[in-house]
């Protein structure tokens, strides 16, 4: 063999070489490296329900808009409730006056003498002085209510948000208890990493996170907040007995499990807008410094 056939064979042995090592390198990189493709921008919705019912006279906001925490969001029937109070209101005066009448008659039968008045008639007053003072507090609470009533028919935002998905409209019935809009906080964004179980041993609590937007615009960073403890395990799911119900069938190509792992935001450009169920790609930043080993046995938390 002469030396340029040698030289031909170096060469390709050493680009195989490069190219057995590369590709080791990529798959190493794409099996094990903490990343992820499958993450998803959250935020705390805030389901908005009126504490009073009635009808809907005034909705004060627009879909997508910006609103601040107090803010009005819809009123209801004000009206009905403003009367309600005037009402309560007068019930409660009338209380008063009887609890006074009362209180007077107990007050001057108390002090005549047992031979104008008998033992039996000054305690009926005394009682009913009691009575009366009952009616009056009750009235009193009744009046609070009814005030309170009054201030709940102005539904307010509890957040600094965006209203979402707005299908409200003056006209419209509104029953205590049940959402009618929807208010995504503002200053509670969030995104899930739903990392491979095969790359969880490279995260860790505390450690710095890259957050690449699908719609583009510049990286945002953040750290790991925590891990899920737990997922739902599809092929044991309980039977009608309360038995594990265990799949006989065991396929050959296992596919690695996502744990979800919630990632913080430390800093998020102004000019780059959030909104909830968006896809982005988490890159976890393991920390340089050794971190210390479990012994075998030991309890993990």
């Amino acid at each position: 063999m002469n030396l340029q056939s040698l030289i031909r064979v170096i060469v390709t042995l050493a680009l195989l070489g490069t190219a057995i090592v590369m590709g080791y390198a990529l798959w190493n990189h794409y099996m094990y490296a903490p990343w992820t493709r499958d993450g998803r921008v959250r935020a705390k919705v805030i389901n908005i329900a009126p504490d009073v019912s009635g009808i809907v006279t005034d909705v004060r906001v627009a879909d997508n808009q910006l609103v601040h925490r107090g803010d009005v969001l819809f009123d209801i029937d004000r009206e009905r409730f403003r009367l309600a109070l005037e009402q309560s209101e007068a019930e409660l005066a009338l209380s008063k006056s009887e609890l006074d009448m009362r209180k007077q008659q107990a007050a001057r039968r108390a002090q005549l003498d047992g031979s104008v008045i008998s033992t039996e008639v000054r305690e009926d007053s005394g009682a009913q002085a009691r009575q009366a003072f009952a009616s009056y507090q009750a009235a009193l609470a009744a009046r609070d209510v009814a005030r309170l009533n009054l201030e709940r028919s102005e539904v307010r935002s509890p957040v600094d948000g965006y209203v979402t998905n707005l299908n409200l409209y003056p006209g419209d019935y509104a029953s205590a208890g049940a959402a009618r809009l929807a208010v995504i906080d503002r200053n509670s964004y969030w995104v899930y990493g739903y990392f491979e179980e095969t790359k969880l041993p490279h995260v860790h609590i505390g450690d710095k996170a890259e957050i690449r937007l699908l719609s583009g615009g510049p990286v945002i960073e953040g750290h790991v907040e925590s891990v899920a403890r737990g997922v739902s395990d599809r092929d044991n799911p309980s039977g009608p007995t309360l038995l594990a119900d265990v799949n006989p069938v065991f396929t050959w190509v296992r596919l690695a499990q996502r744990i979800p792992v919630r990632i913080h935001l430390d800093d998020v450009p102004d000019d780059v807008p959030l909104a909830a169920g968006t896809t982005c790609t988490v890159t976890v930043l393991p920390a340089q410094a050794p971190r210390k080993k479990v012994a075998p046995g030991a309890s993990r938390r």
